[in-house]
């Protein structure tokens, strides 16, 4: 099945030239602006999490971050953790509240004064704010297991803090 347009340079066509130009227009937009929102948004999240994983195969991947309109000065913030066999963060902190979601696998985790627990998929866990958590960890040294955490900060917050 083939198409056959006419483009007729009467007033009759126009709407159609006016329309193809406007989509041409658009795309041509969004295909030069959408990398330099990603590396944008990549740019404001990273730092936020950054040097939180132990080795090469665990890794944080931002996901969203959005300001909360009705929170004026707050922020909250969407990552994916993936650990892998044996793979852990260092104890660290974190500046805001978080939730995490186990998605894959089983997460090992200890906030200070806590017992260590088992996390499996589907389980959820909290951490309040500057709580140190001790032990954040694949509780599985053959599989791989991942997380997804979601921050709820003070605006341009570092997340993750190591600590010494």
């Amino acid at each position: 099945m083939s198409a056959t347009f006419r483009l007729s340079p009467t007033s009759e066509g126009r709407p159609f030239y006016l329309a193809v130009i406007a989509g041409l227009a658009c795309a041509f937009v969004i295909g030069k602006a959408l990398p330099s929102t990603m590396d944008a948004v990549s740019a404001i999240i990273e730092p936020l999490c950054a040097n939180s994983v132990s080795s090469a195969q665990d890794v944080v991947e931002p996901i969203s971050s959005h300001a909360l309109p009705n929170v004026p000065g707050k922020r909250v913030t969407t990552v994916r953790v993936f650990y892998g066999p044996g793979g852990f963060t260092p104890a660290h902190r974190h500046s805001g509240s978080v939730t995490a979601y186990v998605t894959k696998g089983e997460i090992r985790s200890q906030l200070a004064g806590g017992p260590v627990e088992t996390f499996g998929v589907g389980q959820s866990f909290f951490e309040p704010p500057g709580a140190v958590h001790l032990v954040s960890a694949n509780a599985s040294m053959t599989e791989p297991a991942e997380l997804i955490a979601v921050f709820v900060a003070d605006e341009g917050a570092q997340l993750t803090t190591l600590v010494k």
